[in-house]
């Protein structure tokens, strides 16, 4: 039986979902302070949605992009790991860089580069 969206997640249930182990959500609670799930009798976890979502992206930063713990509690703390948002075509911003980029490619065909 498949849990509801949003429904709170057990530290096995979370650990499963991303093939880790326990363990190591244990110990990401202890490096990353954002990181508190509810404990209740016997201190066991249960896991909002946030903090799946932020065990996630933990995840992501740590095993997928490879930064150190160090590196991951920085980019946390500086704006939740996210990269910057790419400019999407209306964004103010947009027409400017492809007029730069204009600029540059007839630059260097000018400079016969």
């Amino acid at each position: 039986m498949e849990k509801a969206e949003g429904a709170f997640l057990t530290i096995s249930e979370l650990a499963g979902e991303l093939g880790l182990p326990q363990h190591i959500l244990r110990y990401w609670e202890t490096r990353f302070p954002q990181l508190r799930p509810l404990q209740r009798a016997g201190n066991r976890r249960y896991y909002r949605p946030a903090d799946v979502d932020l065990v996630r992206r933990i995840n992501q930063l740590l095993n997928v992009e490879g930064f150190t713990v160090r590196g991951a509690q920085k980019a946390l703390a500086d704006g939740d790991g996210q990269p910057p948002p790419k400019p999407q075509p209306n964004q103010p911003g947009t027409d400017l860089l492809r007029r730069l980029e204009s600029i540059r490619i007839t630059l260097a065909r000018a400079l016969g580069e």
